[in-house]
């Protein structure tokens, strides 16, 4: 039967959600603790990966087991043996043909700056900016973001069938005393994109840019990446969207 898990962790002492052969990893975590429960190989399939150091709140994947098993006895042993940065939150069956990534409609995600007073309590979980940032000039930049776009300058990520064409919903920015919490929710997101969106929003809070500097990357003619990339602990998954 296929199974569909909802994680949440702490991405600080992983490299990434992707299964790596010498280096600690999300995926690599789930699967260990799954085979050893089971009894079995476990291969899990997450609905995308995020980078060293970012979070998730409801990072979704599923995976085959080949008998019936009672889901919560395994939810509750996975937990009982995970490293205690990594909790599996729920469960559930789920169709055989369904897959967590190709099925999944949209992901939301929210990243966050501390711009105040540096914090050394903080400095794993928020991108820290002491510098007063413009949220007004970042908010009327979001706009600018929204809908169906070429964002081949906001990612590293080579060309793949899908090209360099992505749609963002809706992007917001709210601010709680010194904390800045920045929505971005969309179809779907390439290497760095999130963080290249936030990288661009930071220096055009601070006065580097302008709005100008979206209009010339964004569905640009030719390739140019651009080096605003905020940093990777501020980052959260928080949503897959499925049907």
């Amino acid at each position: 039967m296929r199974v569909l898990g909802i994680v949440a962790y702490d991405g600080i002492n992983y490299n990434g959600w992707q299964r790596q052969p010498d280096e600690p990893s999300i995926q690599g975590e789930i699967e260990r603790v799954l085979s050893q429960i089971l009894d079995t190989h476990i291969e899990v399939y997450g609905s995308g990966r995020t980078d060293r150091g970012v979070h998730a709140k409801g990072q979704t994947f599923h995976f085959d087991i080949d008998k019936s098993f009672d889901l919560n006895k395994l939810l509750i042993g996975f937990n009982s043996l995970v490293n205690k940065d990594i909790r599996l939150l729920k469960l559930k069956r789920i169709k055989n043909d369904f897959h967590a990534r190709y099925n999944a409609k949209g992901k939301f995600y929210y990243y966050l700056i501390n711009n105040g007073e540096y914090s050394p309590f903080d400095r794993q979980y928020c991108m820290q900016i002491r510098a007063q940032l413009d949220i007004a000039a970042m908010t009327n930049a979001t706009r600018l973001f929204i809908g169906t776009h070429n964002f081949q300058d906001f990612t590293t990520k080579d060309e793949d069938k899908d090209g360099y064409v992505r749609t963002i919903n809706d992007i917001s920015i709210k601010t709680k005393g010194k904390l800045i919490r920045i929505d971005i929710n969309g179809s779907g997101f390439m290497t760095y994109m999130i963080r290249f969106i936030v990288g661009t929003l930071i220096a055009i809070g601070n006065g580097k840019e302008d709005e100008s500097f979206i209009k010339r990357h964004l569905d640009s003619a030719s390739r140019d990446v651009i080096s605003y990339k905020a940093e990777a602990q501020g980052l959260y998954l928080y949503r897959v969207l499925y049907k």
